[in-house]
């Protein structure tokens, strides 16, 4: 067992300090490392209740940027939340303990329910539940599936009455010009601006030499397949199997990636020092502020460093040139679907036009609750429709809209009785008058859970109205569900002509598949995964492979092994750019790019993905298997033990 010293306790209003003593480390070298220590062992002077502290402080550095769960043991249980590092600097986290005693709050989707940004690392609450912390017994550390037997050094554990703020406190600054990591090198990273050009240049003349990948007509469909061409997309169950059929007629497998843009904003508001220059606003676009950490208060400033390398390289004409180059990867990749109007609006009547699904927002009102508005209010299905002529009127009559999405990962399924007290404890509306009537009459966990669903429908039935009339040319495929809901939510999908899902594992599952379709016999779109690595400073996502090429290993598996169902139509990776290294407005900052920061592209997984997708009208049509070869998420345990493990994710 490792010891930690005799630590300092950072409230000398109520504890004297204590001398701290030699720094002690951890190795996390096993496929679940976990170390634990009394709280005797952490510091005899600290309490075990720690109902009077609203923050437990502590400085630590991660040789890893990857996430550990930090424990606090209990009884009756132990709680425990994942923390995101910086690799390789001494922070200081000042973590809310609040995260530790309450479950989880009114976010409007998953992720913007489980993700915390913070200034020195990021958190996410989702899993290791929550408890009173007024029977602390001590603290234990574990990582998942390390890479490289990774360390981490403690130096001070303490508590506090006032957040004592996040800092970095030795190894500034950690971003660089062009938004890379300061504190670690790789192949290709950029060190100048000479650099880039030559990437950049290399790249340009290796999309000319590679072309369109064959057999792909013009929307990316199956050029030697044949159906009834209706000139929008459509889908057709064909000899037991599903398929899109493209407005030409061919037989279209969906491979997209979520968030093609320029767009990849990062907080530099209190933390302006942990960059070595700040980019100027791009042409063209503005990042609006966003909330700082701890507070409700959307006045954070926003900069971006990938738009500015996406200057430096396109120039004056930066939209349209990277719109361009942008298609001509989609081209030479397989890849066929793109998210949002973005690119095809610069791309629109030019033969580089792509496939794209446009994703419906401003369903919602200000007094949403975990993302489901006052559904009962009169003016809601005026808004609704008002919404959907607004946003799908200009793209009816486009025929390379593949179809849309009305929301995304509602967090509520499951928390019902939750949602209801949420209701009844905000702000008058029709919603409160309709549920506190039906409560009156008798409160359950099972009338909670159907005023919820009846609420759901309603809400579902009055979209789903509304864009068939905006658009009856174009699939409505549905809310793109997170988790796993339960089946008394899926089956209120049944108006969908898609049910579409984000389901984050190294092969989407194929019991839970079988189950969704025995239910609504519809074919299914898997709307996100991906799969990350821990390095370049940032986080490796909720699926980790080991290192760049077992990435593309795990993007063939998990592709090849969705396009092996009959009732699958399509994968979508999220997504397009890495996440900037200090983390997008919820903190969360994942090595998940086909290109990075510098606009330079994932080789490995490039090459892998042109492999699969040269394979794809072969295996969906049951052909020839999927690939057998399971990619390595650690260099400890077998390439399946992650698997057999359980996969920390809130997918």
């Amino acid at each position: 067992m490792n010891h930690f010293p005799a630590l300092a306790l950072a409230c000398a209003l109520t504890i004297p300090a204590m001398a701290q003593e030699e720094i002690k480390s951890v190795t996390f070298d096993q496929p679940v490392s976990t170390h634990e220590w009394s709280l005797k062992e952490i510091n005899p002077a600290l309490p075990s209740d720690w109902t009077g502290f609203n923050y437990l402080v502590v400085e630590f550095r991660a040789a890893s940027s990857e996430r550990f769960e930090l424990n606090l043991e209990m009884t009756p249980k132990p709680v425990s939340k994942r923390i995101h590092p910086f690799a390789g600097v001494w922070v200081r986290a000042s973590i809310p303990l609040r995260y530790y005693r309450q479950g989880l709050g009114n976010g409007s989707d998953l992720a913007a329910t489980v993700n915390q940004p913070r200034n020195s690392y990021w958190i996410n609450i989702e899993s290791g539940g929550y408890g009173p912390v007024t029977n602390v017994q001590g603290m234990s550390v574990t990582m998942r599936y390390p890479v490289g037997a990774p360390t981490l050094e403690i130096r001070s554990v303490t508590l506090a009455i006032n957040d004592p703020g996040d800092d970095v406190l030795e190894g500034k600054p950690l971003i660089d010009e062009f938004g890379q990591y300061a504190h670690a090198e790789w192949p290709g990273k950029a060190h100048s601006e000479e650099d880039l050009k030559k990437s950049w240049a290399a790249e340009a003349d290796a999309l000319k030499a590679d072309g369109t990948l064959a057999g792909r007509d013009i929307y990316g469909g199956f050029a030697d397949t044949k159906e009834k061409a209706t000139g929008f997309f459509r889908v057709q169950e064909i000899d037991g199997r599903w398929w899109f059929v493209d407005p030409a007629g061919h037989l279209f497998y969906s491979t997209g990636v979520n968030g093609v843009g320029v767009g990849a904003g990062t907080r530099v508001t209190g933390r302006e020092d942990y960059y070595a220059t700040l980019p100027g606003a791009l042409p063209g676009m503005t990042n609006g502020p966003v909330k700082m950490p701890g507070t409700d208060k959307a006045e954070g400033r926003q900069v971006n460093f990938y738009g500015s390398n996406i200057q430096r390289r396109y120039g004056d004409e930066w939209r349209t040139n990277w719109a361009r180059l942008t298609a001509e990867r989609f081209d030479a990749w397989g890849l066929n679907t793109t998210y949002g109007t973005g690119l095809s609006d610069v791309l629109d009547k030019t033969p580089l036009n792509k496939p794209y699904v446009n994703y419906l927002r401003g369903f919602q009102t200000s007094n949403n609750i975990m993302g489901l508005p006052d559904v009962y209010a009169a003016s809601f299905p005026k808004m609704v429709n008002a919404e959907a002529v607004r946003q799908l009127g200009p793209h009816k009559n486009d025929p390379y809209m593949l179809g849309y999405f009305i929301g995304n990962e509602p967090p509520w399924p499951g928390r019902e009785s939750q949602f209801v007290d949420l209701v009844l404890q905000g702000a008058p509306s029709e919603m409160q008058k309709h549920f506190k009537a039906a409560l009156a009459k008798g409160d359950t966990p099972e009338i909670r859970r159907q005023l919820v669903l009846d609420a759901f429908a309603r809400y579902l039935s009055v979209i789903n109205k509304a864009v068939k009339k905006a658009d009856p040319n174009h699939l409505n495929l549905g809310i793109r569900f997170g988790g796993t809901p339960p089946d008394y939510v899926i089956v209120l999908a049944k108006d969908f002509d898609v049910y579409s899902l984000n389901k984050y594992r190294f092969e989407p599952p194929p019991e839970y598949l079988a189950k969704i379709y025995s239910l609504l016999h519809k074919p299914l779109l898997l709307g996100e995964f991906h799969i990350g690595v821990p390095g370049r400073g940032m986080a490796p996502g909720l699926v980790q492979a080991m290192n760049q090429e077992e990435r593309g290993q795990a993007y063939r598996y998990y592709v090849e092994h969705a396009a092996a169902h009959p009732e699958v139509i399509g994968t979508h990776w999220f997504e397009w750019i890495d996440e900037p290294v200090t983390g997008r407005p919820d903190g969360e900052n994942y090595n998940i790019g086909w290109v990075n920061v510098t606009d330079q592209p994932y080789n490995e997984l490039v090459e892998a993905a042109k492999l699969t997708h040269a394979r794809l009208l072969d295996i969906h049509s049951g052909k020839i298997p999927p690939t057998d070869r399971l990619a390595r998420t650690s260099d400890v345990g077998t390439p399946n033990e992650a698997s057999q493990l359980g996969i920390p994710a809130i997918q």
